[in-house]
Formats: structure tokens, C-alpha cells, sequence
């Protein structure tokens, strides 16, 4: 044969073989790869056991993971099976002879390409899809536990009388099961179709037939098998409307059936379910009838009623019979509404009772004593003075405290408290070594009262490095498990850690605990370099004998990690209980199919003025319409120890939780009485119901569709943020409790929408010690004369000439002012505000308090001390500064000051001005224009201080 290059014939060359040595380096190399590659995915799922393990919660682990694995294996088969079947039975129905025509020849190349593969190709196809659906299936480990462990609420909806737990634990997975089934045979489908035109059972441009009989046949059933799953889905979407939210006027994420939905779009699905019923049994009729005629037209019937009977019916249904006389009609659902969002969200107990918002007491000196007995008014504000502890009590540049502060009670005093935590920031030079193995943990507890203060500055109980106090010094006091405590640490090995310094010098320390995770085995060793990627655990001399591995080490992580079925509360806080600081960590368990009852956005229902990194919700996003306070965890401070107790005794989502992880959670009896003494009732629980209660406080449907009644949670007046204001804790009386002493509550107010006043106020019992915990008290003010609300209270406050002047006087040089917590406390029928007001100097870099702000119907006092502020209000004592009646007295005229000097009286004139001004556009809402009055008030009482300042000083002699 000639060369085919051209060139001249010769010998041929033999490229040589790769040398034994060489193929022998290349085969490790490849093993090695193999192995590394294995041992990286090792490495995350060892360390995950490790973990779990060194907690003692490894049934959690090994359930979630056996769990997830029979998902996997079961529905990957599934879809593999299905997927490879079908393409197997369209192979062997493909015609014996294909059609001679240009778009089989074109084919043919493809047939004769692939057949050397076709069983890896199928193979292959199989595998392919069978990962992709064990996956998507092994993410749905929850709702089969939900569904296999399902506890029966007792409660059945009012529609279809179906108990709820159907629509909670059964619906999802009926659901999850469905779409499987879709996605099974539309692969199915296509698979069959592309190897059925392949090998000449389907044709496009072929003449003769475009389908074989056994094309047909085949692909037929597979059609039936797709509507007989839409008949399915239109049953399942009757009882879907229980849990379909909608957009309507009445409520924001309305849930549940209303009139369109029982009188036109329920009839519509049960039709379209004999519908669909009958186009499938017409797909199926071709395996005798061989012909498309009949499934199509039934197939084409099916979508025209879904348009006509399940679109455009409930639309006039809607325009002509709903919105002629829509209170009418809606008035029973909402009625349902109502009923199963206040059970859902624990707001059906709300006792409303009506409060005449203004004093009923003439002589308000007689208000005095009550003032004390209704409420420990708390004036240390634990979001603001933060920084007091961090410089007073901070001690090192490596420890600091959260920005918020907590409040608790103890011996009856509420308290601010806070843990001297480590601040990796402050290591005086940051490397590995110092960074993971010397500076390990914080130190000690600093806690304060909350009703009085030292000179301004907290008045603790609890205070130094070691900590001493009220709590004594004989607990452990080291914190290895914090807010803050976010890096990895190495401890108990040769390496000796930073106990705390003093004034003899640096202390040393390890540890003794039994938390983290030995490292003494070099394969854990190698798993944690991979996993932290640093490989210097793996060799490092500062680890040796009995060196422990400590993360995950916030309270919210370790709870979350041993129980990922609850949502975790935004504020841990810490106790000292029988000799070792916990955190105690409150926990919900939540449902998103709780019929009829509408849904809220946790992350948005829990935000306010404080919300921040350190307060965040788990799961901002997560859309709920049930939520419990069914858990309350501790975390030890030491050795990270997680206990989970049960605390709503009758919450089904937790009982079945506790049997599909049976040992998890221990019984509320098993909670020691010291640790129930600092249990109270959580903030994002209580904020998730005060958003509910904005609407939900109204029983009567006429009443809740017409809007009148609807609150709002008032923005936070001590901030410019205009985000909510938050809940604030607080040991008091309402009016109708029947306990003598205060309790420790939980309390907020209401405005009417878009109006600045007082509409209700709203208190919990917070304190599990009393019969009444989790009792909600609502006081209804009246609408035609509605008290003041939070912004009217403040901006009065800077509003009043004397007060203004004041506060001008305490800002000095650089000092600047920081409004504490407004407080509101119910009294005689009156509201009594309280309000702290810190200066911050521009040299001591902490705030102090100052002056305390009090009103109480038109009284007001701006005074040093609180107990001075109260008794110039209810008139036991003259006020230091005198500020001016909110009401004229006598005929009602005003009586203007003596002043000779005309600047001075020009000056106070242009105040009081202002003043109106700023009362007018407070009342308008012009926020804009009262920010400038304010101004105007500033300018114009600087002028009259000037004025009267140069008429006081003497002439010189001699003029």
C-alpha cells in the first residue's frame, strides 16, 4: 500500500513502553490520589461523629444519618429503576426493520456509535439520575421522621374534619412522594421517547405511521401513569387549602380556605379529579385501541377545565357573589381564621380587658407608695451600658462583654449580668499558638443592680477578676463556651493556657474538663487539619498527651447541632446555678402546615432597635404559622455539657421529635428548682405574638375585616433607626394580678396603625415559679381619648423649654446623650413612663446616668435620682428645676413671666413658638418639620441664656 503521507517508506518506529518503575510510581501515585481523595471525604464525616460523640447526643447523629442513607438507597433505586426500565423495555420494543429513508440513515450512525456501550450507556443513565433523586430524597430526613413518628394534635380542622396533624405530618410527605412520582415518569417519558426514535419506534419525517404499535403502547401507559398522579394531586390539593395562603385585605400571609375557595375552587378540584381519572383510564385504553385519538382529546378536555372550571369559574364567583357583599360571605372563614392562629401561636388565653388610660385619682400625692409597689422600675438599661462594664470591669484588652447585657432575677432583685468573655481581637500579639492554645477561655461573672446606681455608674453585686460578690467565689468561673467564643482551642496538653492575670502576675492553667475531642490518635488528628485546613495540627509539638480539640462553641451552635429540628431563641443568657455558669438557651419547635392559621416570617416578626449578630433568630427566612416554647437547654460555661428539657408538656411537634430521637430530651420534672428560679419567658416568642396580636386581639370577624381595631408595634423613640421597640423585662403588678408581690413579666405597648398614641399595653407573666407563667394581659385604651404613646412621651420630653435647656447642659463639650429604655408601667388607671438619660464624656468613653425622665398624665419630671423624679411627679417634693404645667391654670390663661430685658423676652417668645409648632407638627406626623422646631427651641433659649447672662453681669465703673 503506499504511504498515505507521502514521504518515503522506511522502517517503523516503536514508541516504547513506560519503563516497570515508571508504571509501577504511577500506580501509587494514582492509589495515593485515590486514597486522599477518600480521606477527605472521611475526614468531615469523622470529625461530625467525633463531635457528637464527645456531647454524648450520638443517636442524633447515627439517626440522621441512617436516616438520610435509606432515603438515599431507597428512592435512588427507585428513580434508577424506573428510568433504567423504561429505557431497557424501549429497546426491546424497537421495530426489527426500520424505515428506508434519510432521517433513519442519519440515525444509524448513532445506533452503530453507541452500541458497543449500550449497557454502560444505561448503565450509566441510571446511576446518574438514581444519585441525583437519593439525594434530593435524603434532604427530606425530617419529613419522613415527621411523618413515620406523627403524634395526633387532638384538634381537627373545620373543614375537611381531618386531625391536624394530617396537614402537619402527613400532607408534606404525601406531597414529597407525589412529586417523585413526577419527576420519575417525566424522565421516564423522555428517556422512552429518545430511545424509541432512535431505534425507529417513533418517526418524524418517515413516511407511513409515526408510531409503532408498541411505541405507542409503551408510551401510552407511561402518559396514564403522569395524569393518574394529577388526578392524585387534585385530591391532595383539596386538603392543600387548608395550608394555602393568600393575599387578602384582612391579613398579611392569610392562610386557609376562604368563600372562593369552599364554593367554587374545592367543587373545581373534585371535578378535575374524575376528570383526570377518566383521561388516564383513556391513555391506558391504547394498549388495545392502538390510537392517540381518544387520551388526547380526554387529555385536551383536562386542561380546558383546569382553565375554565378551576380558573376562570372561582374568578366570577369572586367578582359578582364575594366582593358585592364581602363581610358577609368571608365573615365565617375569618372567623375560622382567628380561632386557629390565636391556638397556633398561643395567643388564645390574651385576656383583653379595657383601661381608662388616664388617672383616676385626684390627689396624686396618695400615688406615691403605689408607685413603688406596682414596679421595680429598672433604670440600668442593659443595652446601654455595656461599655460601663467593659471599661470598669474588662480588666484585660482580651476579655470583653456582649454588647447586650442580659436581665435576671436574683434573691427577688432584678439584675444586669454579664461574662467577662474572651475578645480574640485583644491578644496582645495574635499567632497560632497564642491565638489556639494560650488564650482559651474568659473569666468570671460581673452582674449589677438594675434599680439603682453608684454615682452614675452601675452599682454591682458581682465584680473583680477572680469574681466575687453576691454569688460568692466557689464556682467555676472559667468560660470555655460563650457568645463570643467562636475559634477552635487546643487544650490540656503540654501546652499551658492564660488562666487570668492579677496583680502578683499571669496565672496558669489547663484544662480538667471532659469536652472536645481527644487528639491523641494521629488519625483524628489529620481529619482536624483537614477540617480547620491547618496543617500544623497534625505535627505540632503543643499537642501531645491529653491535648482536646474544643468548637463549636457558642450556646446557639450546640443546641442547634444536637437538636436541628429546633428553632433557637435570639438572646442566651447566663446564670450562676449550683456552682457552674450555664447558658440557658430557650428553643421552638415550628410547623408551616397548622390549618387556617397564617403564617409569619420569623426573622421579620423578631427584629427591633437591638437586633444584631449577637440576637439573631436561626432561620431568619423561615416561614411558620405554629411555634412553641416546647424546649429549654442549658449549655455549662465550662465544659459545654448540652441538657435538653421538655417544657411544653403537650406539644405533639415535640413528642413526636422525642420519639423519633428517643433519650434526647429529658422530662420536665428532671429541671432542678435552682435552675427554674432563672427560667423565664422568651423574647422571640413574645415579639412573634405581639405581631400576631397587632390583628389577632380582635375576636369579632366584622370587626377584624374591617380594620379598625388593628394595632401596630410602635418603633423604638430612642433611636433614629424607626425599627421596633423592643420588649423589655420587668418585675411588676398589673392591675388585676392577683399576687401581692410583683412578678417578673414581659412587656410591650401597641399604637393604633399609623397613629403616634397609646392604644394597649401588653405584659406576660415571665416567671415559671408563679401558677399564671405565659399568662397575656392586654390593657385596651380608650379610642376616643387615647394616652400618649412612646414618640409622644419622648418628643414631650425634649420638647419641654427646661428640660431641653437641661439636657443642652449636660451635652457640655463633646459629651453626648444616650436615652435609655422607656419604660411603661400601668398605674390607677394612668400610664407612668420612666426613662433613663446617660451622658457619655468624650474622656471617660462610658455612659453614666444622669437624670431619669418620668411622666405621668401631665406631670413630668426631669431629676437626678429616680426616687426624686417620682416624688416630684406625684407631688411629694418640689422639683429641683421647676418645668412649666402641660395645662393653664385657673381661667386657663397664661400668665407671662416678669422679664425687663426685651432680648430675654423676644428670645423666650420665639420658644415658646416653637414649642407650638413642634406640638403641631407632632400631631400632623411632620416628622421633618418638628426635627426643625426643635432646633428653633435650641436656638432660641440660647439666645434668651445669653441675653440674660449679659443683663445680670454689673456695668463697669466709671460708666
Amino acid at each position: 500500500m503506499p504511504d498515505r503521507g507521502g514521504g518515503p517508506s522506511g522502517p517503523r518506529m516503536r514508541v516504547g513502553r513506560p519503563s516497570r518503575r515508571s508504571r509501577t510510581l504511577l500506580m501509587t501515585l494514582g492509589v495515593l490520589a485515590v486514597l486522599a481523595m477518600l480521606f477527605i471525604m472521611f475526614a468531615g464525616f469523622w470529625t461530625d461523629w467525633l463531635w457528637f460523640r464527645s456531647v454524648k447526643y450520638s443517636t442524633v447523629f447515627t439517626t440522621t444519618l441512617w436516616t438520610k442513607i435509606g432515603l438515599f438507597a431507597v428512592f435512588g433505586l427507585l428513580m434508577a429503576g424506573a428510568v433504567g426500565f423504561n429505557i431497557w423495555l424501549a429497546h426491546r420494543l424497537r421495530p426489527p426493520l426500520s424505515a428506508m429513508s434519510m432521517e433513519q440513515q442519519s440515525l444509524d450512525r448513532y445506533r452503530m456509535s453507541i452500541a458497543p456501550y449500550k449497557k454502560w450507556l444505561l448503565l450509566g443513565i441510571a446511576v446518574l439520575v438514581g444519585l441525583i433523586a437519593g439525594a434530593s430524597a435524603a434532604g427530606q430526613w425530617k419529613t419522613w421522621l415527621m411523618y413515620v413518628n406523627g403524634v395526633a394534635f387532638g384538634t381537627k380542622d373545620p373543614q375537611f374534619h381531618m386531625d391536624v396533624s394530617f396537614y402537619t405530618f402527613d400532607l408534606p410527605w404525601y406531597r414529597f412522594l407525589l412529586g417523585f412520582g413526577f419527576a420519575a415518569v417525566v424522565l421516564s417519558v423522555i428517556a422512552a421517547a429518545v430511545v424509541h426514535y432512535l431505534y425507529g419506534g417513533l418517526r418524524v419525517t418517515s413516511p407511513g405511521a409515526r408510531a409503532t404499535a408498541a411505541a405507542t403502547g409503551h408510551l401510552s401507559v407511561l402518559l396514564g401513569l403522569f395524569v393518574t398522579l394529577k388526578a392524585i394531586a387534585y385530591w391532595l390539593d383539596r386538603y392543600g387549602l387548608a395550608v394555602k395562603s393568600s393575599d387578602f385585605k384582612a391579613a398579611d400571609n392569610w392562610t386557609g380556605l376562604r368563600y372562593v375557595d369552599a364554593n367554587a375552587y374545592l367543587p373545581a378540584k373534585t371535578i378535575l379529579v374524575a376528570i383526570a381519572a377518566i383521561c388516564a383510564v383513556l391513555f391506558f385504553a391504547t394498549l388495545w385501541r392502538r390510537t392517540w385519538q381518544l387520551p388526547v382529546i380526554g387529555f385536551g378536555l383536562m386542561v380546558l377545565s383546569a382553565i375554565l372550571i378551576g380558573g376562570l369559574y372561582p374568578a366570577i364567583v369572586q367578582k359578582f357573589q364575594v366582593q358585592p357583599n364581602e363581610q358577609a360571605k368571608e365573615s365565617p372563614y375569618v372567623q375560622k381564621n382567628i380561632k386557629a392562629t390565636r391556638d397556633a401561636y398561643g395567643i388564645a388565653g390574651a385576656e383583653v380587658s379595657d383601661y381608662p388610660g388616664v388617672p383616676q385619682t385626684e390627689d396624686r400625692t396618695k400615688l406615691r407608695p403605689q408607685a413603688d409597689t406596682t414596679a421595680s422600675i429598672r433604670i440600668l438599661d442593659p443595652n446601654i451600658v455595656s461599655p460601663a462594664f467593659q471599661q470598669l470591669q474588662q480588666v484585660k484588652g482580651y476579655y470583653a462583654f456582649p454588647s447586650t447585657l442580659a436581665v435576671d432575677r436574683y434573691s427577688g432583685q432584678d439584675t444586669v449580668i454579664g461574662l467577662r468573655e474572651l475578645n480574640i481581637g485583644g491578644i496582645p500579639k495574635n499567632n497560632w499558638i497564642n491565638d489556639h492554645f494560650k488564650y482559651t477561655h474568659g473569666y468570671g461573672v460581673v452582674a449589677a443592680k438594675g434599680t439603682t446606681v453608684k454615682e452614675g455608674a452601675p452599682d454591682f453585686t458581682q465584680s473583680d477578676l477572680p469574681s466575687k460578690g453576691v454569688f460568692g467565689t466557689d464556682f467555676e468561673q472559667r468560660i470555655y463556651y460563650g457568645e463570643q467564643t467562636k475559634q477552635y482551642s487546643i487544650v490540656g496538653g503540654p501546652q499551658k493556657e492564660l488562666d487570668y492575670s492579677d496583680d502578683k502576675g499571669e496565672k496558669e492553667t489547663s484544662y480538667k474538663g471532659d469536652s472536645g475531642v481527644n487528639l491523641d490518635n494521629p488519625v483524628n488528628r489529620a481529619a482536624y487539619a483537614l477540617t480547620f485546613n491547618e496543617p500544623q495540627i497534625l505535627y505540632s509539638g503543643a499537642i501531645g498527651d491529653g491535648s482536646r480539640i474544643l468548637y463549636n462553641r457558642t450556646p446557639k451552635q450546640r443546641v442547634e447541632a444536637v437538636a436541628p429540628w429546633l428553632t433557637i431563641d435570639g438572646a442566651p443568657y447566663p446564670a450562676v446555678i449550683d456552682g457552674r455558669i450555664k447558658w440557658i438557651v430557650d428553643a421552638y419547635t415550628t410547623t408551616n402546615g397548622y390549618p387556617y392559621a397564617s403564617r409569619t416570617t420569623l426573622g421579620q416578626s423578631t427584629a427591633d432597635s437591638l437586633t444584631n449578630s449577637q440576637r439573631a433568630v436561626v432561620a431568619q427566612e423561615n416561614q411558620v404559622n405554629y411555634i412553641r416554647n416546647s424546649v429549654k437547654a442549658t449549655v455549662d460555661a465550662y465544659d459545654g455539657s448540652v441538657d435538653l428539657y421538655q417544657w411544653d408538656t403537650q406539644d405533639p411537634v415535640l413528642k413526636t421529635w422525642m420519639k423519633a430521637f428517643p433519650g434526647t430530651v429529658k422530662p420536665k420534672a428532671d429541671i432542678a428548682k435552682p435552675l427554674m428560679d432563672h427560667l423565664r419567658y422568651p423574647q422571640d416568642l413574645f415579639k412573634v405574638q405581639r405581631e400576631l396580636l397587632t390583628r389577632y386581639h380582635v375576636t369579632n370577624p366584622q370587626t377584624f375585616l374591617s380594620g379598625s381595631e388593628a394595632w401596630a408595634v410602635p418603633d423604638d423613640p430612642t433611636t433614629k433607626a424607626g425599627t421596633a421597640v423592643p420588649p423589655y423585662y420587668l418585675s411588676m403588678k398589673m392591675p388585676d394580678q392577683k399576687e401581692k408581690d410583683q412578678v417578673f413579666s414581659l412587656t410591650t405597648t401597641f399604637t393604633p396603625n399609623e397613629r403616634p398614641n397609646l392604644s394597649a399595653f401588653m405584659a406576660v407573666n415571665a416567671d415559671p415559679g408563679t401558677l399564671e407563667y405565659g399568662k397575656i394581659r392586654i390593657l385596651k385604651m380608650p379610642t376616643s381619648k387615647p394616652p400618649d404613646g412612646p414618640s409622644q412621651v419622648q418628643s414631650k420630653f425634649q420638647s419641654e423649654p427646661k428640660i431641653a435647656e437641661s439636657i443642652r447642659l449636660l451635652r457640655g463639650g463633646d459629651s453626648e446623650i444616650e436615652y435609655g429604655n422607656l419604660l411603661a408601667v400601668p398605674l390607677d388607671g394612668g400610664m407612668l413612663y420612666v426613662e433613663p438619660v446617660y451622658v457619655r464624656s468624650s474622656t471617660l468613653k462610658y455612659p453614666l446616668l444622669r437624670k431619669v425622665l418620668v411622666t405621668y398624665g401631665n406631670q413630668t419630671a426631669f431629676e437626678d435620682t429616680l426616687e426624686k423624679a417620682l416624688n416630684v411627679v406625684f407631688g411629694a417634693e418640689a422639683p429641683t428645676v421647676p418645668v412649666p404645667p402641660a395645662q393653664p391654670p385657673g381661667d386657663g390663661t397664661v400668665t407671662p413671666p416678669k422679664v425687663q430685658d426685651p432680648t430675654v423676652k423676644a428670645a423666650l417668645g420665639d420658644a415658646q413658638k416653637a414649642i407650638e409648632d413642634a406640638e403641631k407638627a407632632r400631631q400632623a406626623g411632620d416628622w421633618a418639620a418638628f426635627g426643625k422646631a426643635q432646633d428653633e427651641i435650641k436656638a432660641a433659649l440660647e439666645r434668651a441664656i445669653a441675653a440674660e447672662a449679659k443683663a445680670a453681669t454689673p456695668a463697669p465703673s466709671g460708666q
